[in-house]
């Protein structure tokens, strides 16, 4: 059977109900919350019908079904025990074009009740289609347990809200955009709440926002850029930007991958230049959504001096780097007041080199390299002959700050040995890496000998 669901608008509208016994006296309460003008035929009455009679909330006809009965109402319910009465009701009700619903009569059905859940203006029908009104009772149940209770309150203040952004804001995109957002947000009766303030402030169509997506735990991003990403036009995003972040998107946004990885380019930085100008000059909110912090080895150079020279407006929303993400799977800082006193970020492709040669103090910082590779044999042989001792503490990082976190403990002198972890990865070096290590086997010895 296939049915389409609606809500009805009944407020003020002619109903008739036929009958007036336990069944009938159900369907009296669910129709008239929704401001009917309920009349009821039957010959004899249930006392809580002759109640809601007396005190002006339906009609009584203390008489015997009639077919004249029907005629201007805009729905009719037959809810006798008599199936002759009931079927009566139907085909009278089918003769006039009048939607009816004859209870626990599925072929003289017109619509059916549904088992309702509600909070305030939200309302969550369920339907079987007249198979098992016992099991959409039970699924009532278990939404109504999951539901929280301030629901009908924070949909009158996001409907109050609504109206305020369709009368202050022409119909867009943007706008779209920015309802769907709105509908994810925490309310408050501050005029300060944070959502209010979203929907009053002008909406930025034609603007690129470089946005850091932080090591790829949702957890892990900015408020800002969580918001930028709940509400963008198009999102173009780096490989490595996990689907659990995009999908924090709107059903609407166009997604596009714009990743190169190991070496494989599927678009060139030139081609992403022209689809951030070309979707921002459509008048599109775009967000170029960057793995880690847009400025630390993202191109944003680049992609900010394309922006500036096409006349195009730019915001960088800065992220948590995967570097602190690895410092925190090891479980140690960066930098420490006895071991590490600066802290040299580098590639794979740029930590091969004497730069660090002449930097004073080399031994005592801690060395981030991203995007290492698998062969680390070179990069271990031109640290070991700028005079970085084989001992140097060193840990590998694989998928810093997400579900697949790995952590490999090693040496200098041992890095060509150590175990591949899957990229992305980063490695950390320093004499800081090995006071974590020691503290924390120190720690795990402890709770060995305590257990």
């Amino acid at each position: 059977m296939r049915l389409l669901p609606n809500f009805l608008k009944l407020d003020n509208r002619p109903g008739l109900l036929v009958g007036a016994g336990t069944v009938a006296l159900d369907k009296a309460g669910s129709l008239l919350q929704t401001g009917l003008r309920l009349r009821v035929v039957a010959p004899q009455a249930q006392t809580e019908i002759r109640r809601l009679a007396a005190e002006g909330q339906l009609e009584w006809i203390e008489r015997a079904f009639e077919p004249g009965d029907l005629d201007g109402n805009f729905v009719v319910i037959a809810a006798t025990d008599d199936p002759a009465v009931n079927t009566a009701v139907y085909q009278g009700a089918l003769e006039r074009g009048i939607l009816c619903n004859s209870v626990d009569d599925i072929p003289n059905c017109d619509f059916f009740f549904g088992s309702v859940v509600r909070r305030g203006g939200l309302q969550i029908a369920i339907s079987t289609a007249g198979e098992s009104p016992a099991l959409a009772q039970s699924l009532r149940r278990e939404i109504d347990e999951q539901l929280p209770a301030d629901l009908g309150p924070w949909l009158a203040q996001l409907g109050e809200l609504r109206r305020e952004v369709l009368a202050t804001h022409p119909r867009s995109e943007e706008r779209k955009l920015l309802l769907h957002q709105l509908a994810q947000r925490q309310l408050c009766d501050s005029t300060t709440c944070p959502s209010r303030q979203l929907a009053r402030a002008p909406l930025e169509p034609g603007k690129v926002h470089l946005v850091g997506a932080g090591p790829g735990d949702p957890d892990l991003l900015t408020v800002k850029a969580l918001r930028l990403i709940q509400s963008a036009a198009v999102i173009l995003h780096d490989d490595l930007v996990p689907p659990a972040i995009l999908a924090l998107s709107t059903p609407t946004a166009e997604i596009v991958n714009v990743g190169k990885r190991c070496g494989s380019k599927s678009i060139t930085q030139e081609e992403i230049h022209a689809l951030m100008i070309e979707r921002a000059r459509a008048g599109r909110s775009v967000v170029r959504l960057k793995s880690g912090d847009p400025l630390l080895f993202g191109r944003a150079t680049e992609e900010m001096a394309a922006l500036t020279e096409a006349e195009v407006p730019f915001e960088i929303v800065p992220g948590v780097s995967a570097a602190f993400a690895a410092a925190a799977a090891v479980g140690c800082s960066l930098t420490s007041r006895h071991a590490a006193s600066s802290v040299i970020f580098s590639t794979g492709h740029h930590a091969q080199s004497h730069d660090h040669a002449d930097l004073p103090g080399r031994e005592s910082s801690t060395r981030v390299v991203y995007m290492p590779g698998r062969d680390l044999r070179l990069l271990a042989i031109e640290w070991l002959s700028e005079g970085l001792p084989p001992e140097l503490p060193c840990a590998l990082v694989s998928h810093a700050g997400q579900p697949g976190q790995q952590v490999v403990h090693t040496t200098l002198g041992a890095l060509h040995d150590a175990a591949h972890v899957p990229a992305p990865s980063l490695l950390l070096a320093g004499w800081a890496i090995g006071r974590s290590a020691d503290a924390q086997a120190a720690a795990a010895d402890s709770a060995a000998l305590s257990a």
